[in-house]
Order: structure tokens, then sequence, then C-alpha cells
């Protein structure tokens, strides 16, 4: 694990060479203070470099990605990990004011999403990864939906598309949500650190799960998707 400090140029060259080896919340935290940056050499893995379960799950949150490392990928690691818990690293306010519902918003500029109790107080938050301004197979902009919904419906684990890929349907959807029409939250082992998604917003699988099972009523929690921006 090589530590990685930060400057104009190195954040030049990251944009211009690597862009897709660093999350834009990767590279933000690398300039703040509280924060250590590094780049994954060959042969490292999540788990030979935090073996503790907890931290590992908190800097892959962090770095809002659950993707294998791969070498020269950025990714950003609280200076205090050992005692910090998964609230303080939320990006939501830890209150909000209550409308007595239970409420998830989805920030897509935050790239994550915040799970609100019916007191208005956060009790969960993880990664998230919302649709992209275009996709090629589709020929258009396939943006998620923006405003306040309801999920209207919930599948299990087996959860799949009928969609896509274009043309065969079949993609993983585990523990899908919809909101709104063919949009959904849901599981996926690929949430990147950006909006990378045909327009469903991909979580990591046990969030889903923990969404899907033990938090979402269908038709009663309050879904809140804010629009993507700059970070």
């Amino acid at each position: 694990m090589k530590k990685f400090i930060f400057g104009a140029v190195t954040l030049a060259c990251i944009s211009a060479s690597a862009a897709l080896l660093a999350s834009p919340y990767s590279t933000t935290l690398c300039q703040e203070n509280g924060y250590e940056c590094y780049h994954a050499e060959r042969g490292e893995t999540w788990e030979s470099l935090f073996p503790n379960q907890h931290e590992r799950d908190l800097v892959k949150r962090l770095n809002r990605v659950n993707l294998q490392l791969r070498p020269g990928m950025v990714y950003a690691v609280p200076s205090n990990l050992g005692s910090v818990n998964k609230l303080d690293l939320a990006p939501f306010p830890h209150h909000i004011t209550s409308t007595g519902e239970k409420t998830v918003i989805v920030d897509q500029a935050k790239l994550a999403w915040g799970a609100y109790s019916a007191d208005g107080e956060l009790v969960n938050w993880g990664p998230a990864s919302g649709g992209k301004g275009y996709c090629p197979d589709l020929g258009r902009g396939c943006r998620t939906a923006t405003g306040t919904f309801h999920v209207y419906n919930k599948g299990s684990a087996g959860c799949v598309s009928h969609k896509f890929p274009v043309g065969r349907g079949g993609a993983e959807m585990p523990y899908c949500m919809f909101f709104k029409g063919g949009f959904a939250l849901h599981g996926s082992k690929t949430v990147p650190g950006f909006n990378a998604s045909h327009g469903c917003i991909r979580l990591f699988t046990e969030d889903a799960r923990w969404l899907n099972q033990d938090f979402i009523d269908t038709n009663s929690t309050k879904i809140v998707v804010e629009k993507p921006g700059a970070i």
C-alpha cells in the first residue's frame, strides 16, 4: 500500500490518464484534512489491505466503490479508521425535519443514499450509482428520474431486468425496488464511484437487501431522488 500525495499536477494526470482508476469522491477526499490517499499496487485486494471486515466496508463506502482493486486505483482512507463508525462518514445530516414517513434520499451528486426513520433520524447510508448522461446502446440519455416517489413493487434476490442487456434482458437486479416505471433501486456488483447505469440506482447488494427486507415498505416509504451535479 503506497501513499499517494495529491497536488495540482497529480490531479491533472489522473483526469487525463487514469480517470477510471479514481472515483470523483476519492480525488475530492484526497484534498481534505482527515484522509490519507493511496494507490493500489499489483496483487493487493480489499481483503489483504483491510482484513478487518468493518474497516474494509467503511473504506469501500467512503470511496463509493465495490469493484475489485486494480493496480493504480486511487482510494482514500480516514486517518482515524480504527475508531470511526459508518454514520460518522455519512454525507448526510444526522437529522432532518420529520414528515412522519420513513424516507430514503438518493443524492446523485454525492453518489450516496441515506435512510431516515419516520422521526427524521439517519439510520443507515451507502453508495449509489445512478443513470449516466448517455447510453450508446440506447442512442440517448439515460438519466435517473428525479423527484419524490414511493416504491410500488419489490423483488427478491433473483430479480432480473427484462430490458437489459438490450435485446436479451437478464441483467441481475437483486432486491429490486421499483419507484417509477422501470426505474428501481437494486443491488449490483458494479458500483464504480460515478453515475454509470441505464437509469436504475445501483447499490451495494447488502444495502439493497437491507432496504428491501428491513426498511422500505411498499407504497409508504418516501423515495427522494435528487439531481446529479458536480461533487
